[in-house]
Order: C-alpha cells, then structure tokens, then sequence
C-alpha cells in the first residue's frame, strides 16, 4: 500500500520549504506554492543554481503573509500576503513567461542586501496563467512558478535506496518534492501513471531531471558533488539524472499526510528503470 508520508511547499521559488501535514491542491498546485520568486534586472528568475545562499532563505507562513529567515545573519523580513505595489511586469522562467506583480521596494531592499545582488521579489496573482509543457501535457494544465510543473512526486524508498550507496545520508530537502509516499519498491514513483489522493486526480507526466541544486546543503548553502555523481551512475538517461516524478492533477480539495494513493494506470515504459 502506498500511503502520503510527507507533504513540502515552497512559498518563494528556490527558497527553503515548509512541511505541513494537509495541503490544499489549487488549479496551479498547493496553495501558496511557488506563488513568489526572485527575479534579476531582466525579470528574469534567480534560483540557487547560480546563487546558492537562497538555501539559507526559510519560509514559514504567518496570518498575514510570509515570514522569511536568513539563516546565516539572523535577519528576516515579513512579506505580506498581498503585493504592495500596483507595479507588473512580464517575468521569465526557462523558456516561459508571464505576468507577475512586484511585492514591495522594502522586499526588494532586503534580498539585495542579503544576496548581494540586485534583485526584485514578484508575486504571480491568480490573474496570470502560465500552461504547462504542452509536449508532455494536455491543453488547460497550468502551473505556478516552478520549472515546469505544479507537483513533484519522490517516494522515501527511493532516498532510502539512494542513501544505502551513499557514504553520507541526505535529507530529502535536496530534492524539494511537493509529495513525498511510503510503500512499493524503490522508484516506484517512475511507473504511476494515474493515481488518486483522496478525490484529487494525478497523472505523471514526466520524469524529473535533477540539475546541480540536489547537490547544495539546505542547511548551510555548500555545493558538492554528490548526489548528481552518484545517481548518473544508475540514473542517467540521454545525459540527464532523474529523480522523482513531475504530476499534473485534476480536481480541487484538501490531501494529508496518512492519506492513500490508488493507482489506477502504470506506466510500463519506465519498468527498466527500476
């Protein structure tokens, strides 16, 4: 049986994650996830791939808006739930675009500093639609902010498979899930075509390519080189490492941690990767 374990969400892209124990699925994933992002003076998103202290930027969720910690320097900023500014601006992230909102000049101020870089926090509002991957989905899927779907899958077997190779166990925060399950075999999250959580609809939709970031430390922002070295050795196909599943889903509703999937449809085409 395959059971909901843990349950992630990342308010502000690349920043650390809350863990909760239910979630609200939205027409573009959690609620609240990836719904702000750091953007440099071409609008464009600024991730830990190229400034890796963002790992020392936490996220907790206060009653009014965003309470976000720099760990290093015990700084921190509230950032209200509802953007200050009447400002807009089309943003980008990878190849996609669309409209986001600037939050405030006070944000702006405090990432600048903390950073030491010159850059603006934005807020996608519910107006500003951004599709998903029409090559690997069906017209109508939208996302949030993230790189390019609204849910990350990762089954505990799967880090505990990986652990068992490793000399230095490591925190599932590397690989920021969305979803985390206990139950089946490791990568079994590979084969789950279709499944439900409760009255929401998943459907897989393509294998996760894991980038440099998994290497960053979560806690203290240090890059190594492990996992991507190890995982290529047995998860590496046409020059990319995959970890995780990236979900589309159908339906509106709650889900928590206890909660069981039902699979209806597997996917037999990634069975070699098991």
């Amino acid at each position: 049986m395959l059971k909901v374990s843990r349950l992630f969400i990342y308010p502000i892209k690349s920043m650390g994650g809350i863990e909760v124990s239910t979630a609200l699925v939205t027409d573009r994933g959690f609620q609240h996830d990836r719904r702000w992002m750091l953007v440099d003076a071409h609008n464009r998103f600024i991730s830990q791939r190229e400034v890796q202290e963002m790992a020392l930027l936490q996220v907790a969720l206060a009653d009014t808006g965003l309470f976000v910690n720099y760990k290093k320097h015990r700084s921190s900023i509230l950032i209200p739930f509802q953007p200050q500014t009447d400002e807009f601006a089309e943003v980008f992230i990878w190849d996609d675009q669309c409209s986001g909102q600037f939050v405030s000049h006070e944000a702006d101020l405090w990432f600048s500093e903390i950073l030491g870089i010159n850059c603006r926090l934005v807020y996608m509002p519910d107006s500003s639609i951004r599709p998903t991957e029409a090559e690997y989905t069906p017209v109508g899927q939208i996302t949030s902010l993230s790189d390019g779907y609204p849910f990350l899958l990762v089954g505990q077997a799967s880090l505990d498979d990986l652990n068992k190779r490793l000399d230095e166990p490591l925190p599932m925060d590397r690989f920021r899930p969305n979803i985390v399950f206990t139950g089946g075999e490791p990568f079994a999250e590979d084969l789950l075509k279709s499944f439900s959580i409760g009255n929401i609809q998943f459907n897989g939709v393509k294998l996760c390519a894991r980038c440099p970031v998994i290497t960053i430390n979560q806690e203290t922002g240090e890059r190594g080189s492990e996992p991507l070295k190890l995982l290529s050795g047995y998860r590496k196909r046409n020059n990319k490492v995959y970890f995780g599943q990236n979900l589309i889903h159908e339906g509106l509703g709650e889900i928590g941690v206890g909660d069981e999937i039902n699979v209806y449809q597997f996917n037999d085409e990634e069975r070699f990767f098991i």
